[in-house]
């Protein structure tokens, strides 16, 4: 064995990657953490709408390509935590429904090959690592737990709670959104979170946030065991000579290329990354790239139907922390359209400054400034279904080609003409119904950037499955084609379904990080007493 040698290399620190460092960190095993950016600067920029929204300060510094050849500059980050130092934390279980096969208006949703009960541990687990807040029995879609949310849900504030009674009135069913935020409402004084306007869609500059740095890495790497690299860009994968297994990580650090190996290697780059670095990795045994003989890799590209609308009412908004309001009512149907439709929540609170970014039509005798302040601003989720041509592949110039088709709009549309009937049942104690003034689209684009939400929610592009002909990954989401590869992020999603990907990401990796322990022969004792050691060594502290 060398220094460059490892049981396990992980690439990447995300929702996948770092959830799977810390469950294995306490194994005793060799682990290497791979991560191509640094950690976000600790700077009064992290709450400046700004510089984060505006100026896209801390997005990726880098081009890819539409299906036309034209550049697109991703909304996505290159951090120690990945996309969940930016994330809004909102972390939803998928429906029970969402494992089995699903007919949407436009096309069907294909079953998982597990169920919502092979899962529902894990999602148990993964709730109290990351501290989410909620109310079970609230959400008229949410499936069976085996245990309650680890905290109470965070509460409404008092513009919020007006139309969720409002909502209740006219015979919704609105609930409060899961959220992992490190809030203590009963001790405010002891809280980490201090419950700002600036927690979804920026970096949380008190560390309160729940994201896979904070909850993970920065606890994993706390065992000897465990070596985290960070700025360190993995180029390829490189087999043995039969092809089947991998032998060496390339990985370019400080301007030079190194080259590590691992008996397991686990690539968590996101679902975009993971596909392009499974493609630039092709080889004679692998033409296709690795672990694509099925010609998956990179296809059935998900990034869900999602868009901000923004509701104008007299009365204003004051709201801080919005981000706790959902609506499932129409995710399965409606009686008077049986397909599946989505899920309504909000958004951070918007400003005028990032209002500024994708100005919507301004409301008649609305300034910017007074739209911010009397907005409520819904984010509308609808699944997108798995295409084939909706792909990822690497261009001649080696830059990522993305490919999408936005697919399943006529359900998107419904939620939308749903939410406008159930703002015009609004009663304000003021003006009655005519308080609202209206439903106005935010322009997802910010000059010729992709949309948002067709990144911060990718999935599908590695796809986890039975038969080696459909899909690249088995099961425990180890590559068909070789025996020491794993992918846990996004990629593995067969569907998208409608709700936030991250908490079944994490959950997932959970599960798979139980399948590793058993192949690298971990003893459940040992691993359970140093696990109690980290919990003892986190109350002394």
């Amino acid at each position: 064995m060398t220094d460059n040698h490892y049981d396990v290399i992980i690439i990447g620190t995300g929702a996948g990657g770092g959830t799977l460092a810390y469950h294995l960190a306490p194994s005793g095993k060799r682990i290497l953490i791979l991560e191509r950016g640094d950690y976000v600067p600790r700077e009064k920029a992290n709450w400046d709408p700004q510089i984060v929204n505006v100026d896209a300060h801390y997005n990726a510094k880098e081009s890819w390509l539409d299906k036309d050849g034209k550049d697109l500059h991703p909304h996505t980050n290159y951090y120690v935590g990945g996309n969940t130092k930016f994330y809004g934390a909102a972390l939803f279980r998928l429906r029970k429904e969402d494992f089995g096969e699903l007919r949407h208006h436009g096309g069907i949703s294909p079953a998982w090959p597990i169920s919502y009960d092979d899962l529902e541990s894990y999602y148990t687990q993964a709730e109290n690592l990351y501290q989410v807040h909620g109310n079970r029995g609230e959400d008229p879609t949410e499936p069976a737990a085996s245990s309650p949310y680890p905290w109470p849900a965070v509460t409404h504030e008092p513009r919020i709670q007006q139309l969720s009674d409002d909502f209740a009135r006219s015979g919704l069913k609105p609930f409060h959104v899961p959220v992992g935020v490190m809030l203590d409402e009963k001790n405010p004084h002891k809280s980490r979170c201090i419950r700002c306007n600036t927690c979804d869609g920026f970096a949380c500059l008190v560390g309160a946030k729940s994201d896979a740095q904070v909850i993970c890495i920065d606890e994993a790497i706390k065992h000897s065991n465990v070596t985290l690299l960070r700025n360190s860009l993995v180029r390829r994968l490189e087999t043995d000579s039969s092809g089947h297994e991998v032998k060496s990580v390339v990985v370019e650090r400080a301007g030079s290329l190194e080259t590590y190996s691992a008996d397991v290697v686990v690539v968590s780059c996101g679902a975009i990354n993971s596909a392009a670095l499974l493609l630039r990795s092709a080889n004679d045994k692998h033409p296709r790239g690795l672990a694509n003989s099925s010609d998956i890799v990179g296809r059935h590209y998900m990034g869900h139907t999602n868009s901000v609308m923004m509701a104008i009412s007299k009365c204003p908004n004051p709201t801080i922390f919005q981000k706790t309001l959902g609506v499932n009512d129409f995710y399965f149907g409606s009686k008077d359209f049986e397909y599946p439709m989505g899920h309504i929540s909000f958004v951070g609170k918007l400003d005028a400054i990032t209002l500024k970014a994708g100005a919507p039509a301004i409301a008649p005798n609305f300034t910017l400034e007074l739209m911010a302040k009397h907005s409520l601003d819904f984010w509308l989720t609808s699944e997108d279904l798995p295409d084939p041509n909706n792909r990822v592949t690497i261009g001649r110039d080696g830059k990522i080609v993305l490919t999408y088709t936005p697919n399943n709009l006529e359900a998107h549309e419904r939620l939308q003409g749903k939410l406008k009937q159930a703002m015009k049942q609004t009663n304000c104690a003021l003006h009655g119904h005519e308080c609202h003034q209206g439903l106005f689209g935010r322009n997802l684009y910010v000059g010729q950037r992709i949309p948002l939400a067709g990144v911060a929610h990718q999935n599908g592009t590695i796809r986890f499955g039975q038969d080696p002909k459909t899909s690249a990954l088995d099961v425990n989401c180890k590559a068909h084609d070789v025996d020491n590869l794993y992918v846990v992020d996004g990629s593995f999603f067969p569907s998208s379904a409608a709700v936030n990907p991250a908490l079944t990401i994490m959950a997932n990796a959970l599960r798979v990080g139980d399948h590793l322990m058993k192949r690298l022969g971990v003893s459940e004792m040992a691993y359970a007493r140093n696990r109690q050691q980290d919990r003892e060594l986190a109350v002394s502290r």
